[in-house]
């Protein structure tokens, strides 16, 4: 499974690819915990500068691997690989770059959040059906979607799982840019270089005092995480996540 994230260092740069096409870059346990190990390992090296996030042609992520979340709902454990990894993406120390192609689902939507500039292609849709599925928002965006979209806006987005376009998620500032598919990669990297270059000590005071103190965000996702394992358990998740299982098949 941790093959489905693929590291690579170019220069002062990681990229974190996630590659699991024939499931849409859905999300496993093992995969989160890559991804974190690989931004605590990042942020600890100084020849690191930037961490990118990536994805497959047409697909970003469709979010969390359902599977997992029908275990826990049905009465299995686990889960902390998780929100070990959205604490990881609130606290993360240096700039992160995400390229957005397609499918951006659940944490496909809510991982841009975090990240310092995000491109999108045209094809690209960022939904998060989490009520849909009797289930609640996560990674902060509770939070942190109000400050960018307005509260009608995330409540659109984190309420009704409405879809955004790229570019109506540009108008609204949740992405930086939109360009072509086959200029995304290099549109990201071109971006994540341009950021490395700087001077590394003022970049990082200038990103800390945009971003402000990290306690709200990191306290919103305790909160979120709590309400969210509750839910997961609660008859209604359930129902949710066995009907769209059911209807995968």
């Amino acid at each position: 499974m941790t093959d489905h994230i693929l590291i690579e260092r170019r220069g002062a740069v990681q990229i974190i690819r996630m590659v699991r096409p024939d499931k849409k870059n859905a999300l496993t346990h093992a995969m989160y915990a890559k991804m974190s190990a690989a931004l605590a390992e990042g942020d600890a090296d100084p020849a690191v500068r930037v961490h990118v996030f990536l994805g497959v042609p047409g697909a970003f992520s469709a979010g969390n691997d359902l599977a997992d979340f029908l275990v826990i709902a049905t009465g299995g454990e686990g889960g902390n690989e998780v929100w070990d990894f959205l604490m990881a993406l609130a606290k993360a120390e240096k700039p992160m770059v995400s390229g957005v192609d397609g499918i951006a689902v659940g944490i496909g939507t809510t991982l841009n959040l975090h990240c310092d500039l995000t491109f999108a292609t045209p094809r690209t849709l960022f939904r998060t059906p989490f009520v849909d599925l009797g289930l609640v928002p996560e990674a902060g965006s509770s939070l942190l979607a109000p400050r960018i979209l307005g509260r009608q806006g995330a409540f659109a987005l984190l309420g009704l799982g409405e879809g955004l376009s790229a570019e109506r998620a540009k108008a609204a500032g949740l992405i930086y840019e939109v360009v072509a598919e086959d200029a995304l990669e290099s549109a990201v990297l071109a971006a994540a270089n341009e950021i490395a270059a700087k001077p590394p000590e003022a970049l990082k005071i200038a990103r800390d005092l945009m971003r402000g103190s990290r306690d709200e965000l990191v306290a919103r996702i305790k909160v979120e995480s709590e309400h969210f394992r509750e839910r997961l358990k609660s008859d209604e998740a359930r129902a949710a996540l066995t009907a769209f299982m059911t209807r995968k098949k």
